[in-house]
C-alpha cells in the first residue's frame, strides 16, 4: 500500500468516527473497513510470499525483503491502531472483553520491544561477518596472488564460519555478542569487546530465550469467534499476531540468542482468509529452519546463506592452494570472490537502513503502549 492509499485509509476511518455513532447502518460501516483492512493485509502479505528464492536484490528473506516486511508491519500497525483508537470513546475500549485483550496485547508488545532491541545488536553481528568476509575478498583479490594472501584469507574464512556457527545456547552466542534489554534492567553500556563484536547498550539476562519470548506471546492468542469476530477484538487479535510473527521471523533471520526449537511456537489459525500467506511464510521459514538448525547457524537471513555457501568453498581452495595455481580453478575462485564481493556490497548498503528500521518498530511499539494505557486509564471507572 502506498502514503496515498493509507492516508485513503486513515480518513476513511476518521470521517466515520465523526459521525454519530448511533446513526442507522454505523456497525456495517465498522464490518466494511475491517474487511478492507484484512484484504490489504493479505494483499501485502501475498507480496512477501511471492518473493523470488534465487534473486539477490530481492529474495525471500533477504535484507531488503525484511525490510519490506518491517514496512508492512509499520503499516499494519498505525491502521489497526485507527481501527481501535481513532475517534473512540475511551470507554469502549474498557469493556469486555477489551479489559482483557488489550492488557495481554501490551504485554506482547513488552517482550516484542526486547526482541527488537536483541535484533538490533544481532544486525551488529552480522556486519561483524561481513567485515570478516570483506577481509578475505581483499587477500584473494590481491594481485600477484600467492600463498601468503592465501594464508590470510583462509585466517578470515575461518573467523567468518566460527562467528557463523553459534550453537543457539546462551553461554556460546554471548562469547560471540553481548544482547542488549530494552528497559535496561541491568544498567550501563559497557562498551567493551566480545569476541570482535561490541554491545550496543545492555546486556541481556544470561539466561533470555528468544524463543521462550514467542512462546510467551503465542499465550492466549486465539482467533475471536462469532459475533467477535466482526468487531473491536477482531483488530486486537489481528495486531497481535502480526506483532508476533514479525518477531518470529526477525528471530528466524537474524542472530538472537538461545532460538531451539522455534518452529513449535507459532499457532496460525489457517482458516482466516487475510492468514494464508502468512501461513504460506511461516511454512516455508518453518522448512528451512528444520534443516539449519542442527548444524548451529546465525540465521536465515539470504546473504548470510549465501556467505556460509561461498566461504566453505573459498576455505577449500585456501587450503589446497600451491602457488602458481591451476588456471581453470583460479578463473573459478575468481567467480565466487567476485560474488562474496558483491554479497558484501549489498550488506553495507542494507543493514545500517534495516538497522534503523527495527529501531523505528521499537520506537513504534514504545509509543503505543503509552498510548494504549492513556486510553485505558481515561476509560477506567471512576471508583
Amino acid at each position: 500500500m502506498t502514503g496515498t492509499d493509507q492516508s485513503s485509509f486513515l480518513g476513511r476511518i476518521s470521517i466515520r468516527r465523526n459521525q454519530v455513532n448511533a446513526m442507522e447502518g454505523y456497525h456495517e460501516q465498522e464490518i466494511e473497513d475491517l474487511e478492507l483492512f484484512q484484504k490489504q493485509l493479505s494483499d501485502r502479505f501475498a507480496e512477501l510470499l511471492s518473493a523470488p528464492d534465487d534473486a539477490p536484490t530481492e529474495a525471500f528473506l533477504s535484507i531488503s525483503w525484511i525490510r519490506k516486511l518491517l514496512d508492512v508491519f509499520l503499516c499494519c500497525e498505525t491502521e489497526c491502531k485507527a481501527i481501535l483508537l481513532m475517534e473512540r470513546d475511551a470507554a469502549q475500549i474498557s469493556k469486555p472483553p477489551l479489559d482483557r485483550l488489550i492488557p495481554e496485547l501490551l504485554e506482547r508488545v513488552v517482550k516484542a520491544m526486547d526482541i527488537c532491541n536483541a535484533a538490533t545488536n544481532g544486525v551488529e553481528l552480522v556486519r561483524h561477518c561481513q567485515k570478516l568476509a570483506e577481509i578475505a575478498v581483499s587477500a584473494l583479490e590481491q594481485k600477484p596472488f600467492g600463498e601468503g594472501q592465501a594464508r590470510r584469507a583462509k585466517k578470515a574464512l575461518v573467523s567468518l564460519m566460527s562467528a557463523m556457527h553459534v550453537d543457539d545456547k546462551e553461554s556460546s552466542v554471548q562469547k560471540t555478542a553481548e544482547r542488549s534489554w530494552s528497559f535496561g534492567r541491568r544498567s550501563g553500556n559497557k562498551d567493551r569487546h566480545h569476541g570482535h563484536y561490541r554491545s550496543l547498550s545492555w546486556q541481556v539476562a544470561k539466561h533470555w530465550s528468544a524463543s521462550k519470548q514467542i512462546h510467551a506471546m503465542t499465550m492466549n492468542l486465539a482467533a475471536p469467534r462469532g459475533p467477535e469476530a466482526s468487531c473491536l477484538p477482531a483488530p486486537v487479535y489481528i495486531l497481535s499476531l502480526i506483532i508476533v510473527f514479525v518477531m518470529w521471523v526477525l528471530i528466524a533471520a537474524i542472530p538472537c540468542q538461545e532460538r531451539s526449537g522455534l518452529t513449535t511456537h507459532l499457532p496460525i489459525n489457517k482458516h482466516v482468509n487475510w492468514t494464508h500467506s502468512l501461513a504460506g511464510i511461516h511454512d516455508k521459514i518453518g522448512e528451512e529452519w528444520k534443516k539449519k538448525e542442527k548444524k548451529g547457524m546465525a540465521g536465515l537471513l539470504y546473504e548470510m546463506q549465501k556467505m556460509e555457501k561461498l566461504g566453505q568453498s573459498l576455505i577449500e581452495f585456501t587450503d589446497s592452494y600451491q602457488f602458481p595455481g591451476e588456471k581453470e580453478k583460479l578463473d573459478e575462485v575468481a567467480a565466487q570472490v567476485a560474488e562474496l564481493a558483491e554479497v558484501c556490497r549489498r550488506m553495507d548498503e542494507g543493514l545500517v537502513p534495516l538497522q534503523m528500521l527495527i529501531r523505528e518498530a521499537f520506537h513504534r511499539l514504545v509509543r503505543n503502549r503509552t498510548e494504549f494505557l492513556d486510553v485505558l486509564e481515561q476509560g477506567a471507572p471512576v471508583v
